[in-house]
Order: C-alpha cells, then structure tokens, then sequence
C-alpha cells in the first residue's frame, strides 16, 4: 500500500474510532454528570474505541489474514491492547486536563481529540513492530 493511501486510511480509520468513543461517551454521561459517570464513559468509551480500532487495523492497515483461530486472535488483542496502555494515558490526561479546564463538553471532546490524534501517531508505530509484524504472530 501506498504512503499517502496508508496515511488516509488510518486517520479515517481513526477518526471512526473516535466517533465510536465520544458516541459511548455521551451515552454513558447521559445517566448523569458526576465523577463516577465521567470515569465510567470515559472507560466504556475507550473499549468501544478500541474494538472498533483493532478490527479495522487488522484488516484494512496491516493486512493481517494469517492469524486464525480464537488463541491467536486473543493473543494479537492482548499485543494491541498492551500497546494502548501507552497511548490510552495520551489521551486520558488530555481529555481530562482540557474538561478540567474548560468544565464543557465541547473542551472536553476538544482534549480527547487531540489526545487521540497523538495516540494513534505513537500506536501506529508499536502495532506495526509489536503486534502485526510476521514476528509478533509468532
């Protein structure tokens, strides 16, 4: 694949998984506004996140169709999902810290967003070495 076609579709990719989070997100803030729900949609949101994201990786950015069975696939999500441990705090103290200081949604999805952004930049590079690569699937 192509650069310029890689790089695009990765960042939509990206953006769908955004999506997917502040869409969990909103949902899971719906039931209320204390701290307990932020953190909850803050969680939910990630997990939807990231499903979303490591299906759409596997098959649309690293080509991966070698990786067969429910052993390997869980040991591939586990490498993906270590590898997000990283970028996930990125994003968690971004999101937080712009909600902290703007106290709306708009500041807070603001934070999320460009922590996302980051994130994906920096998760790109683990999952091609770590969790996509012919070594990495053993």
């Amino acid at each position: 694949m192509k650069l310029a076609s890689l790089v695009v579709r990765y960042a939509l990719f990206a953006g769908i998984a955004m999506l997917v989070n502040l869409a969990v997100q909103r949902i899971v803030l719906s039931g209320g506004d204390s701290m307990i729900w932020y953190a909850a949609a803050v969680g939910a949101g990630t997990i939807g996140g990231l499903f979303t994201k490591f299906l759409l990786d596997k098959r649309w950015i690293f080509n991966d169709r070698e990786t067969a069975g429910l052993q390997q696939h869980g040991e591939q999500f586990t490498r993906y999902a270590f590898m997000g441990l990283f970028t996930t705090a990125i994003f968690w103290g971004s999101e937080t810290a712009f909600f902290l200081i703007g106290k709306t949604d708009f500041w807070r999805e603001t934070g999320a967003v460009l922590g996302l952004t980051v994130g994906y930049v920096i998760k790109y590079q683990l999952d091609s070495r770590f969790v996509f690569n012919r070594m990495a699937r053993g």
